[in-house]
């Protein structure tokens, strides 16, 4: 595997492609945390993993839905109660888009 040398030709690079502008402190911790995730992405790399079977599932349960259960369905009245801001049978909220 070809090991990735962080340097700022690189962290330039990933400012362009970003848009983001790094001043030079934030350039030098953008490079430490680059390293250090090369650096652990070449440690599991190394890992051997000929017999291991790919995961599916992360436990052996497979169908844990609950049955749908029909309840008594929430009124009106009880929905509004705790509203912040109510007008008479609706909720009020902020104005999203203006016309």
């Amino acid at each position: 595997m070809k090991k990735i040398k962080v340097t700022q030709e690189l962290i330039n690079n990933l400012s362009e492609l970003s848009k983001l502008n790094f001043n030079h402190k934030q350039s030098q911790q953008i490079k430490f945390d680059l390293e250090k995730m090369l650096e652990f992405v070449n440690t599991i790399s190394q890992i051997n993993t000929d017999n291991v079977e790919p995961l599916v599932y992360v436990n052996e349960e497979t169908k844990l839905l609950r049955k749908d259960v029909v309840s008594d369905p929430l009124s009106q009245a009880d929905a509004l109660k705790n509203a912040p801001e109510k007008d008479s049978d609706y909720f009020k909220v902020p104005v999203v888009l203006k016309k």
